[in-house]
């Protein structure tokens, strides 16, 4: 495993494979028992993953409360990010679908958020606290802001990042969050989802935002999973995908085959290799469902890099064809405002 400093905090060094915990926290990702959930996490750390992402609305706190069951000691070993901004306490229960909660961002809701996260993830402080799918009026909230420097300047977080969602996009959003001096961005980056993060690259090496990047396998398209016979279940996370742009996804698949046919790359693996040859992306976040995908996705580190050619090469597919075929309607603050 290779790992990667933070520019804005060098302190922070995180491996170049995360773990999202979103995919054993909830129940749209196939792992639903506990066991298997704490055998993967520790599975990963093992394999040198460091780095694990969560958030306080991921199972209703479960996503947090998994990683202490997983690693019980030795907290200084793994980097710990979370994330904040839906109100779960008001609306509380099991989580209908993918509707969002209302959010709340008051310094008040969130040190009483930060506190609660702190609690589940039974820490004294969180290595990196982000904004939940933030929209203009979160980002751009003074009181949010001052609230997550005191909270910094208490030793209760090391730092804070936004965590851009919940559907791709968000160009102005990404432009605007980095005027704060996060210290990181978390985008949707791969093979078959190049835009509109491309765009966000040469402000984050300006400002020194290091990038987290997930969804680097297209909902199973670019790890060899997904067939144009394959039907995701409704309560698949994946099954909102328009059936047209995966098999669009699948053309292109065939288009990249140049980077893992006839060398020592996966499929896989050459899809973590292309957001990792951005210097500015810190850590790949891939889903984890079973300890295969752990040793294969944690491995690729140690292949070869993408090289110059490969990278110009995918570059000119996706700008010449796959960049129309592929694309998708974007929200943003305008047409997804904040949930109330």
């Amino acid at each position: 495993m290779r790992y990667r400093n933070f520019p804005r905090n060098k302190d922070i060094k995180v491996s170049e494979v995360g773990f999202g915990v979103w995919s054993v926290a909830t129940k749209w990702w196939g792992v639903t028992e506990e066991k298997l959930s704490v055998s993967l996490l520790q599975h990963a750390f093992d394999n040198g993953i460091n780095f694990f992402d969560t958030a306080d609305i991921y199972g209703q706190g479960y996503g947090e409360e998994l990683l202490p069951k997983a690693f019980p000691s030795s907290r200084d070993k793994r980097i710990y990010a979370t994330k904040f901004g839906y109100d779960i306490y008001s609306n509380s229960g099991e989580r209908k679908g993918h509707t969002e909660m209302p959010q709340k961002f008051t310094s008040k809701d969130i040190r009483y958020s930060c506190e609660q996260s702190l609690r589940r993830l039974n820490t004294d402080y969180i290595d990196i606290y982000q904004m939940h799918n933030p929209r203009l009026d979160f980002i751009n909230n003074e009181e949010v802001i001052e609230t997550l420097h005191k909270l910094k300047e208490e030793g209760k977080i090391r730092s804070f990042a936004m965590a851009l969602g919940p559907d791709i996009g968000w160009l102005e959003e990404g432009l605007d969050s980095m005027n704060h001096e996060p210290i990181g961005l978390q985008i949707i980056y791969n093979l078959l989802e190049q835009e509109p993060s491309k765009s966000l690259f040469g402000k984050a090496k300006d400002t020194s935002t290091g990038l987290i990047s997930r969804v680097p396998h297209a909902s199973g398209i670019m790890d060899g999973s997904f067939n144009k016979d394959k039907v995701y279940s409704k309560d698949d996370h994946r099954s909102h995908r328009r059936q047209k742009w995966m098999e669009s996804g699948l053309d292109a698949r065939d288009d990249f085959a140049f980077l893992y046919e006839d060398n020592e790359r996966t499929i896989g693996q050459s899809a973590i290799l292309f957001p990792l040859s951005v210097p500015s992306i810190c850590t790949v976040l891939p889903n984890f469902t079973n300890h295969d995908e752990i040793d294969e996705f944690t491995a690729a580190t140690e292949k070869t890099p993408l090289s110059a050619d490969e990278i110009n090469k995918i570059q000119d597919l996706w700008d010449n064809k796959h960049y129309k075929t592929l694309e998708q309607p974007f929200s943003n603050t305008s047409t997804k405002p904040t949930p109330k």
